[in-house]
């Protein structure tokens, strides 16, 4: 196995931005000049950046600290630099879309798919702080994320239909945020919701008036909770999502996985740190 070290050099990016603070990684979407729109290079460096956080995770390592004693990440929080968190796919790359060829315009497709799973999947608590407008592509973003936070005047919508297109990629995160009826309500619309909306569909989770500092309370929460535990509890949704056996098969597995978890490192340290009333040793701070 590799020795994963978060002094390791990040990728090289020219459109966002990676900054570490102990166990919080901060990504930035810094194309703020045209509303922080997706293009295949924006697209592709996120993919990398949240490779590298996910090689450099609590959840992927399964340990709190790197070699060198520096600790692995727990929590990514993501925001769009400028007026707009993101107006989704860029116009130049619509518009290429119609001259090239079905296996070209699947290949973008591939590429989203993977920004978006990537992120969905990933092993750390990720927090979005969404300010302006989240269309297409950035509804994408919001739907695959944990904890999402937007100000009164946030306007999000899957506007592809207002182009003839559909939010077919995207489409999986939004089913699993909002649900059936929502989702085919959200695509066929393809208009602008606000933030009270999106709040009451469970699009989004919090509303404030501004977003400076409001991802802190949540970072505190998080960092009280098993780093592991995190990241287990996403691949128990996805499991659950995929459930293809019978309920009694999923009532016995639930139970070994209640024992593994119990059973495990982690697990026994937050029932010791609980009986010897004392913090675990994930949240020593």
């Amino acid at each position: 196995m590799l020795n994963y070290a978060i002094e390791d050099l990040l990728p090289e990016t020219g459109l966002c931005t990676l900054e570490i603070d102990g166990a919080v990684a901060r990504l930035t979407l810094t194309r703020e000049d045209v509303f922080n729109a997706l293009n295949i290079q924006l697209i592709s460096e996120i993919i990398s950046l949240l490779e590298w956080t996910k090689e450099r995770s609590v959840g992927e390592r399964g340990s709190l600290h790197d070699s060198a004693g520096n600790p692995f990440l727990r929590v990514i929080v993501i925001s769009g630099a400028g007026k707009h968190f993101c107006a989704g796919a860029d116009i130049n790359m619509m518009r290429d879309a119609g001259a090239k060829s079905a296996e070209e315009n699947r290949a973008d497709s591939e590429r989203l798919d993977r920004l978006f799973n990537s992120l969905w999947a990933h092993p750390c608590f990720t927090i979005g702080k969404v300010q302006g407008v989240a269309l297409g592509g950035g509804a994408g973003l919001i739907a695959c994320m944990d904890h999402v936070i937007v100000e009164p005047r946030t306007r999000i919508a899957l506007s592809e239909g207002k182009l003839g297109i559909l939010p077919a990629v995207i489409g999986p995160y939004v089913y699993r945020k909002v649900g059936s009826a929502e989702f085919r309500r959200l695509a066929m619309l393809a208009g602008r919701i606000g933030s009270e909306e999106s709040l009451r569909i469970g699009l989004v989770n919090q509303m404030v008036d501004s977003l400076d500092d409001s991802e802190l309370s949540i970072i505190d929460e998080i960092m009280t909770t098993g780093p592991m535990a995190v990241t287990e509890a996403k691949r128990l949704a996805l499991n659950f999502d995929r459930w293809t056996g019978t309920d009694e098969e999923l009532r016995r597995w639930t139970l070994d996985k209640t024992s593994e978890m119990r059973g495990s490192e982690e697990g026994q340290e937050g029932l010791a740190s609980f009986l010897e009333k004392r913090s675990p040793n994930w949240n020593q701070e």
